[in-house]
């Protein structure tokens, strides 16, 4: 089937979309997997990758119902068919696999497949070797040049959902340790502050999970729970003050100093409402903007409450007097510092965890 086809065609189309609608890369190669198989008439598809050191390569995805186990196995490049098309980054046509000696036998024996003939072409992205695809077993005559030409297609495809997926994988890394060396620079900001970042955060994402929080706005309690304090960072720096435009002043504007700092950060935006308003009070007498009730982001009325519940912590309060004092600390604020459904919720988080968070 040539790549003119208006089937393949909109067989492209579709997947093409799918490479910025989908973040999950297993289930977009066998998308890619199955639209070979389909397009080009054959029995099964597998699309192998190159490891780390660029020695061997190792199923991603894979057709048919023992395909799984090929999931465990490695070929080196330069072995087999799939090899020899990886270290030479060259496509191969092979309509009679028993006649060719690079043939690896060896999947075969593992998944029960019985392979005749096949087409492989490597998958190439910005010049580097990313892996290989192939479909096998013709269902009807040979292989010919056009279904080289369509895998080509397919394969160009799939290496940019590959290297799209890396990608955002190293830039989550990035910013998972950026977020681990904030947490550690607010734990020592200030006495006693260890642990805090991190079991704020805890304690706001589950009292937001009783109240029904979506993923977005858990994700964002857990940053906000987490960097609600890293203003305290920059009252320590005069420089860092100045270029965020501030004075020295109390520690009451850490919030909007945190706030200031963490502005522009596309994947935190969703937490800086949260970290600027969580000193408001329910009853409109808290700041900065005197908000009142409903109107305070929900995810504020939680980290309010939280960091309440923390400040218990932080002046030192023995173990065994926690729980009470917390709740005392949470029922007098009912209505007035605290949303009561909060409240009801954090009872609910502290009956559950025995006393403690």
């Amino acid at each position: 089937m040539a790549t003119n086809d208006p089937r393949a065609a909109a067989e492209m189309l579709t997947i093409a979309r799918s490479l910025n609608a989908t973040t999950d890369l297993d289930d977009l190669l066998e998308k890619i997997g199955a639209a070979a198989q389909r397009l080009l008439d054959c029995e099964a598809s597998a699309i192998m990758l190159v490891t780390d050191d660029k020695k061997q390569l190792y199923f991603r995805a894979a057709s048919g119902e023992k395909a799984r186990a090929l999931k465990t196995m490695t070929l080196p490049i330069g072995h087999g068919i799939a090899g020899f098309v990886a270290q030479n980054r060259k496509s191969e046509v092979v309509n009679d696999c028993r006649q060719d000696p690079r043939f690896a036998g060896k999947f075969d024996q593992t998944s029960g497949f019985v392979t005749r003939s096949l087409v492989c072409v490597p998958m190439e992205f910005r010049g580097e070797l990313v892996g290989v695809v192939e479909v096998l077993n013709k269902r009807r005559g040979a292989f010919v040049p056009e279904d080289v030409e369509l895998l080509l297609s397919l394969a160009s495809l799939a290496s940019i959902a590959v290297s799209n997926a890396k990608i955002i994988s190293d830039q989550k890394n990035f910013f998972s340790h950026v977020l681990e060396l904030l947490a550690a620079a607010i734990e020592s900001s200030r006495p006693r502050m260890v642990d805090h970042p991190a079991r704020a955060a805890r304690l706001a994402c589950t009292i937001g999970r009783v109240l029904g929080v979506d993923d977005y706005e858990y994700r964002m309690l857990y940053y906000a729970g987490l960097l609600h304090d890293v203003g305290y960072i920059a009252l320590q720096n005069r420089r860092l003050l100045a270029e965020l435009g501030m004075r020295p002043t109390s520690e009451e504007v850490h919030a909007a100093l945190a706030v200031k700092m963490l502005g522009g950060i596309k994947m935190l935006e969703g937490a800086l409402p949260v970290i600027k308003h969580h000193h408001e009070c329910y009853d409109g007498t808290g700041g900065p903007g005197k908000l009142k009730g409903e109107a305070i982001p929900r995810g504020a009325r939680i980290l309010a409450l939280v960091e309440a519940m923390e400040e218990l912590r932080l002046v030192g309060l023995p173990e065994g007097q926690l729980e009470k004092r917390s709740t005392q600390e949470a029922e007098t604020g009912r209505g007035t510092r605290f949303d009561p459904r909060v409240v009801d919720a954090f009872l609910e988080v502290l009956a559950a965890q025995g006393g403690t968070w």
